[in-house]
């Protein structure tokens, strides 16, 4: 899952002071360059025991602990952040990483099954969340947990998120009965095969295998029932698709808005990809490359699988190769080309947008629903297309 939140509680305020005063005394520059590795740890260590974690985990995750030269590199490399979202998409929803899941798919059946049945969640799209995170378990990652969260929460990449997955890694350690070599995972600290950060792994992971472990390196089991618990947690609603892909009639204003599906459907909105619309619930229009690229009809499902990864590029490609594996067939359409905002610049659409009066619920250049309306808000306010996507015209009007 890609980290996005941060974490602002008491129990972070003694390592928040540590920090404080390094910045103090090295300026404006990195905490890596004011503070020490060691004496980084050497406050988690303080923090952790006062948590009740044993100076033996302690000392068996921090032995010999170096921080990652590689990270300041790592932190850059997030394909769906910064590619072309239609190319991106294609890649991940079609080709290889279909074939291999209808594969996998006839392994799991009877699992995926009882976990339907357990927590009402499209099994289809835990597949494919599977497939997306670790290509369905083959590549869970060979990365240091406590080396990667340690050399993130030290370099403060996030601020404190960080230090607190680090804290939560060592209960994992110290509740789970397994071993620092086992707990291996991506270069941010993701593990398993869905790749569950220390967080999420406290809160939500699950002994679906009933072995009296909640193993998401091994048990494939484990693995899937975890990732539908969380979904389930997060709000999934049963019966409701995570989204359709849609062709819209000629002429049809392509603004934002939320209808019920049998209003879109007397619009003369269609499925586009052979299905059907349900009859209850609700959908909004959605653009994720601007007006002029394909239009879907989201639910509030789309909004769980984008807070199991907020990437829009990630969630489309996870519903569509959910749909592939269902049976679905291919969802053909031209995406623009155009790359998307850089971070800086969606950084600079959400402070302009709060100059303006707007509510942008985060500034972190992450364009989330609330922020999607925002721009939705004022484009509506310019007489554009009230389309939500954040471009470089929205850039230009805002500054203006």
């Amino acid at each position: 899952m890609i980290l996005t939140r941060y974490i602002r509680q008491p129990r972070y305020l003694y390592l928040a002071a540590i920090v404080a005063i390094a910045i103090i005394a090295g300026g404006a520059g990195s905490v890596a360059r004011a503070e020490t590795f060691a004496s980084f740890l050497k406050g988690v260590e303080r923090e952790a025991l006062t948590r009740g974690i044993t100076k033996a985990t302690l000392n068996q995750a921090f032995r010999g602990l170096t921080p990652d030269p590689n990270m300041d590199r790592l932190t850059k490399r997030q394909p769906e952040l910064v590619k072309p979202i239609g190319g991106y998409i294609e890649r991940r929803a079609n080709g290889g990483m279909l074939k291999t899941g209808r594969r996998k798919l006839k392994g799991v059946s009877r699992t995926m099954k009882a976990i339907e049945r357990t927590y009402g969640v499209d099994p289809y799209v835990v597949v494919a969340i599977w497939g997306m995170e670790t290509g369905y378990g083959g590549g869970i990652g060979t990365s240091d947990v406590f080396r990667s969260l340690a050399t993130l929460g030290w370099k403060r990449y996030r601020g404190d998120f960080f230090i607190g997955e680090l804290l939560d890694a060592l209960t994992i350690l110290q509740q789970e009965g397994i071993t620092r070599k086992q707990m291996v995972g991506s270069w941010a600290g993701a593990m398993g095969q869905t790749q569950f950060i220390p967080s999420s792994f406290l809160k939500y992971a699950v002994d679906f295998d009933k072995d009296g472990k909640r193993n998401l390196w091994k048990s494939r089991a484990d693995a899937l029932a975890s990732t539908a618990n969380y979904l389930s947690q997060k709000g999934w609603q049963a019966g409701q698709p995570w989204g359709v892909p849609v062709t819209l009639p000629t002429g049809y204003k392509r603004n934002v808005e939320t209808l019920g599906w049998k209003q879109w459907k007397v619009r003369g909105v269609k499925p586009a990809d052979g299905s059907r619309f349900p009859t209850k619930g609700t959908a909004t229009l959605f653009f994720p490359a601007g007006a002029e690229g394909p239009a879907f009809l989201i639910t509030p499902n789309y909004e769980v699988i984008r807070d199991y990864n907020s990437s829009d590029a990630y969630s489309l490609s996870a519903g569509l190769l959910a749909n592939r594996l269902r049976g679905r067939k291919r969802f053909v359409t031209k995406w623009p080309t155009d790359k998307t905002l850089n971070k800086a610049q969606r950084m600079k659409v959400q402070e302009l947008l709060v100059r303006r009066g707007h509510s942008v619920p985060n500034r972190t250049g992450r364009i989330l629903k609330g922020v999607r309306l925002a721009i939705r808000d004022f484009q509506h306010s310019k007489g554009l297309v009230a389309d939500g996507y954040p471009d470089r015209e929205l850039l230009r009007q805002l500054s203006r």
